[in-house]
């Protein structure tokens, strides 16, 4: 497998953009070369038109202040209302899932779907002063159907050395019958109404498509853990002049752990744990700025939520490294013997005292363990380093990182440090 050199520049070149575009079926997106986007022209985000060079950093909106933001919630047609979805209520956490189950992402040939459990919905949208208002949902007023999603966390986001309090805005789904009533645009309206009201003005989002216009481009990787399902179920193929025994031997994973200290994370373990990642991504572009409560929240483990291991020094009993990943399964669609892809999403790492290469290893060790198929990971931070000799496959998706009101040069995503689920 070829890989980068860390040096080389990895920003893509516009031809390559516009192959993405079409890729991901955005044919709004490629008017005038893919300058042009009626949606977002009316957002304050760079334009795809605006040079990327010498960008100032900076707010694109002129300052305001809460008492001008609009009071009352966005239009909507008549058949349809605004609701507050309570994810504390397991009803309504179902529909939630029930509509992202059945409308979220799925993958460029209709194969899988992201099938994220409720509890891990739970999980994501009650972090540490979480804000019930930001959870937003539309419902079909006659039937009472949520046909509509987006969601809002805060975070404290560092942004070349500044920090800031920013929304992370995830889960826009649309039901697949409704997308030409334009709703997404109006949600994305809605929710930045509501965090306007709480007087924070930036935003970070994520997307798999090409939109005006991302602060850096990552790219997935995935590390076979079981590599006869993942070929059975479309995910991956057999290699010419492979045979399935000598692929499954190729992707052996360990049956147990190497580094000795090696453990799952504890509620003592947190006060350390917040010191080694704070200094960690203390030498990002961006990254964000968390508290111990939100490190309890984002890494004490939890069985088909997130999974996170440390390193305890045998000697001075000092943890001195840790590794995590959360569980994402997949449906498969229109397989007959599978129904579930079980895969494993590095999270928040840091080796300090081991390589990353010894700890990730640690790690296939567990998701083996814990039945995962996929160990899925993409190429920011210091990643691009282990995923040859580790043996990952390079992936065909990108994930766009973007800032809402925040102009900023593009940069690599070996200087990132930010992961939104």
């Amino acid at each position: 497998m070829s890989l980068p050199d860390e040096e080389e520049d990895r920003s893509i070149p516009k031809d390559e953009i516009l192959e993405v575009l079409k890729k991901y079926r955005a044919p709004e997106l490629l008017m005038n070369g893919g300058l042009n986007h009626k949606f977002w022209d009316t957002q304050p985000v760079p334009k795809l038109s605006e040079e990327t060079d010498d960008v100032k950093s900076g707010p694109i909106d002129p300052p305001k202040t809460v008492s001008e933001v609009k009071k009352e919630p966005y239009s909507l047609p008549a058949s349809y209302e605004w609701v507050t979805c309570d994810v504390l209520k397991d009803s309504e956490l179902q529909d939630i899932y029930t509509l992202l189950n059945e409308n979220y992402v799925e993958d460029d040939d209709s194969l899988f779907r992201f099938d994220y459990s409720a509890e891990f919905l739970r999980w994501a949208l009650t972090p540490p002063g979480y804000k019930n208002d930001w959870h937003i949902g539309i419902r079909a007023v006659q039937s009472g159907k949520l046909v509509a999603f987006i969601t809002g966390i805060p975070q404290t986001i560092s942004v070349e050395g500044v920090a800031m309090e920013m929304a992370e805005v995830n889960f826009l789904c649309v039901h697949k019958k409704l997308r030409s009533k334009r709703l997404a645009p109006v949600l994305i309206k809605e929710i930045t109404r509501r965090v306007n009201l709480c007087n924070i003005w930036q935003a970070a989002y994520t997307a798999g498509v090409y939109i005006p216009r991302p602060i850096s481009t990552c790219r997935y990787y995935h590390r076979s853990i079981n590599p006869k399902k993942l070929i059975e179920v479309g995910f991956s193929r057999l290699a010419p002049r492979m045979t399935m025994a000598r692929t499954m031997k190729l992707y052996k994973v360990p049956d147990s752990c190497s580094i000795p200290g090696f453990r799952s994370m504890s509620q003592s373990d947190v006060d350390q744990v917040f010191q080694l990642l704070s200094e960690k991504l203390s030498g990002y572009k961006v990254s964000p700025k968390f508290t111990c409560e939100e490190i309890a929240h984002w890494l004490l483990p939890r069985k088909n939520v997130v999974y996170s291991y440390v390193v305890q020094d045998p000697v001075t009993s000092k943890i001195t490294d840790f590794a995590s990943f959360y569980s994402l399964p997949s449906s498969v669609l229109g397989n007959d013997k599978h129904k579930t892809l079980f895969a494993a999403y590095q999270f928040w790492t840091c080796a300090k005292t081991v390589s990353l290469s010894a700890l990730t290893t640690d790690v296939f060790a567990m998701s083996k363990q814990e039945g995962f198929d996929v160990f899925n990971a993409l190429d920011l931070m210091e990643n691009l380093e282990i995923f040859e000799p580790l043996k990952f496959g390079i992936g065909d998706g990108l994930l766009q990182y973007y800032l809402y009101n925040w102009s900023m040069a593009s940069f690599k995503p070996n200087e990132l440090g930010l992961i939104l689920l």
